[in-house]
């Protein structure tokens, strides 16, 4: 936690709370290697003789993140040797969450799309500003979001995650609470006072009793993982995935 990261700004703005703010505005916070490999290093440091007894995870701009980078969809080139190993540091990384030793909420503001929704739903609580937008845009690429088809029932239930899943389309804040995917809320200009303010109450608490009680809620979260990046793999294989994405650069310019 101590070297420089690239794709994530870390500070404390409350007595045992760390503000972790992913910091690529420019790309609405898309997820490339850098930014899963650094995920994945963060979590796994959190709470160990460091002070911190809550994280509030946020972006910087106007979006939560985009999700994955298409450029970096374009590079694996559908090929299962790349995707194979690209789907588990995924997966590890947005898992590192819900095993990391302290609660991390999400300050959702602005997109959550694709990998920013699944983001959302592996963290362990979730505040959206007004403004947030939730979706799950893999099926318009010709994918499916791997880890939210496994996560997202036992958050949402079924029918809320096929609902996402399926149509791509997006949710606002509101619905996204009835849905259970989000516990509050706010305006946007108060939602990171807001999120600080709930980790800072979690971090008044006997530290462990809340790390306990966090690992016995998310004990049995690594099952299904391994048949969904099997599935989600062979997608990557496919022309119509091919072709969305070279649709999507060519739109772009790129």
């Amino acid at each position: 936690m101590s070297r420089e990261m690239l794709r994530f700004t870390l500070t404390e703005p409350a007595a045992g709370v760390l503000l972790i703010t992913m910091a690529r505005p420019e790309k609405l916070n898309a997820m490339d290697q850098t930014w899963f490999h650094e995920l994945r290093e963060l979590m796994e440091g959190l709470g160990h003789g460091d002070g911190v007894r809550a994280a509030v995870l946020t972006g910087a701009g106007r979006a939560f993140s985009a999700g994955g980078d298409i450029d970096m969809f374009h590079d694996l080139d559908g090929q299962v040797s790349k995707v194979r190993p690209h789907l588990r540091l995924v997966y590890d990384a947005f898992h590192s969450v819900e095993r990391c030793a302290v609660p991390v909420v999400a300050a959702v503001n602005g997109l959550a799309f694709g990998g920013g929704t699944e983001l959302a739903l592996a963290c362990d609580i979730v505040l959206a500003g007004s403004s947030a937008r939730f979706a799950f845009k893999e099926p318009t690429v010709g994918l499916t979001p791997g880890y939210g088809v496994v996560r997202g029932p036992q958050v949402m239930g079924r029918h809320w995650t096929r609902y996402l899943a399926l149509t791509g389309r997006a949710i606002d804040a509101d619905r996204a609470r009835s849905a259970g995917l989000v516990q509050e809320v706010h305006p946007d200009e108060s939602l990171l006072d807001q999120a600080v303010a709930l980790a800072a109450e979690i971090a008044g608490n006997p530290p462990l009793a809340v790390q306990v009680g966090k690992a016995f809620i998310n004990r049995d979260t690594g099952a299904g993982f391994n048949e969904s990046v099997e599935a989600t793999a062979l997608l990557f294989g496919t022309g119509e995935h091919h072709d969305a994405v070279a649709a999507f650069r060519a739109e772009r310019g790129r």
